[in-house]
């Protein structure tokens, strides 16, 4: 859900096997952190000649070795990069496997040593980014930050990037993780729809039930949202609170401060989450869908709004119809709101990361570093529907009505737009606060409990001495 490991984002597969994996997958990896060679990855310098253009030092024929989550920005992308990546090294053997699976595909690649060279770490079963950054798993991305860009020499890949994507490489206070596509969260709708019936979306609580009823009158629910994973309309919650409270709300947060989740403005927007579900706006049986299928009933026109990131639209492409044009919206401003409703959520996100003991790691390096050039930027907006960390990188390319409408949403919400890490930051609090926030969307927990619920899993987290506290000022 939150970033910088940003745990939340498609493909929540919720497999009793894969919990087991990730209980366990802390420890594992921990006793692993010093497996491999010695002198495995323990240098930038790849062997290759060292120069503006190869700033690590890539030997032209060693193999790359890359693994890529294949959820809702599907993994052709990282092909389209890797295509660019063997333009530049073409005796280089590249070796790609998209999966869903992580962790449990990875793990054993930890434990003996021989990791891949780049993952993008993400999914439901991914590799704990905590425990890989305090075991020393990760390679320090400080030196692929300070090299040349690809597209300028005279200036530094971090003075191309925007600035949320180097707040959220932190990790351990080193720049451990390339979060590299720039998410949009957001109340999404098909325009075309509202268009047909006169709706627009609505600025306040108040227009947003009166929209709701007019068009629960027409047939169709007014919201349907992903049951079994109770982090998207736990987005709505957070979005609402914090425009009502400010972004000292979410930062309290995120630093685990004493009764930060019983804020009066948690509390008022976990109310009116559930004054929605009193009022039957909700699609039945919503509470019970995982978010393929909320989703695609949603392309179906059973339901008008629904929570998501902006993946959505990559996502669904294969089941929406044709004229269907997903857009992105904000949510409602609660009465009393310090912020402007045309601001969100958004966060870097998706975990590209270099193991410390891979073979290649100068390699992963160069990779990544491509990667951030304007041109494989681009082809990833332009295939997935998605802006990437990468300042102008989406000028000149005909972006979608999803991409476009979250381009608008980025540029109107400005310094107003927020982001959250206390998932990423704390990965004991991922699951458990999904659940607790499922269980107020289906009408089991009072605003009250769920307050309390949080603010206990927070404070026991916080108390936890293999937590490493975190403060955002």
């Amino acid at each position: 859900m939150t970033t910088p490991s940003n745990l939340s984002r498609r493909l929540f597969l919720q497999r009793a096997a894969v919990g087991t994996l990730l209980a366990a997958g802390g420890s594992t990896l921990a006793a692993c952190a010093s497996g491999g060679s010695e002198d495995s990855g323990s240098s930038t310098d790849g062997g290759g000649t060292k120069s503006d253009e190869n700033p690590f030092a890539v030997k032209e024929d060693a193999p790359l070795d890359v693994v890529i989550f294949k959820g809702g920005y599907g993994d052709d992308y990282a092909k389209a990069h890797e295509a660019l990546y063997g333009k530049k090294f073409p005796k280089a053997q590249i070796s790609h496997k998209g999966i869903t699976d992580i962790l449990p595909q990875l793990q054993p690649r930890f434990n003996g040593g021989n990791p891949p060279d780049v993952i993008d770490n993400s999914g439901a079963s991914l590799l704990p980014m905590s425990t890989l950054a305090s075991t020393g798993q990760l390679a320090d991305l400080t030196a692929l930050l300070d090299a040349p860009s690809v597209d300028d020499k005279s200036v530094k890949v971090r003075d191309t990037l925007e600035p949320i994507g180097l707040e959220a490489a932190m990790l351990d206070g080193k720049p451990l993780v390339l979060e590299y596509v720039l998410t949009v969260y957001a109340i999404w709708y098909n325009k075309a729809l509202f268009d047909k019936n006169g709706w627009t979306p609505a600025k306040t609580w108040a227009e947003f039930l009166t929209l709701c009823e007019e068009i629960k009158k027409a047939g169709i629910a007014p919201i349907a949202f992903q049951g079994k994973h109770g982090n998207y309309i736990g987005q709505v919650v957070l979005d609402m609170a914090v425009k009502h409270g400010g972004h000292e709300v979410i930062k309290a947060i995120d630093s685990l401060e004493p009764n930060a989740w019983k804020h009066p403005s948690i509390k008022m927007a976990a109310e009116a989450l559930l004054e929605l579900r009193g009022k039957g706006y909700f699609m039945q049986g919503t509470e019970g869908l995982d978010h393929i299928q909320s989703q695609t009933a949603w392309n179906q026109g059973k339901a008008a709004f629904i929570p998501s990131g902006s993946w959505l639209e990559n996502e669904q492409k294969k089941v929406a119809p044709a004229d269907f044009l997903t857009t992105a919206s904000y949510t409602p401003l609660l009465d009393g709101a310090k912020l402007p409703v045309d601001c969100t959520r958004i966060a870097a996100g998706e975990n590209f990361i270099v193991p410390e003991k891979a073979k290649n790691k100068p390699g992963g390096l160069e990779y990544l570093r491509i990667m951030l050039s304007k041109e494989a930027a681009g082809k990833f907006t332009e295939m997935t529907g998605s802006p990437t960390i990468v300042k102008g990188s989406t000028e000149g390319i005909k972006l979608s009505p999803g991409a476009a409408s979250s381009a608008a949403l980025i540029k109107s919400g400005g310094t107003n737009n927020w982001t959250a890490y206390f998932a990423g930051w704390y990965s004991t609090m991922d699951k458990p606060s999904r659940s607790i926030m499922a269980e107020l969307a289906a009408g089991r927990a009072t605003a009250d409990d769920f307050c309390n619920r949080m603010q206990k899993l927070a404070d026991d987290t916080a108390k936890d001495p293999k937590t490493k506290k975190q403060t955002r000022s």
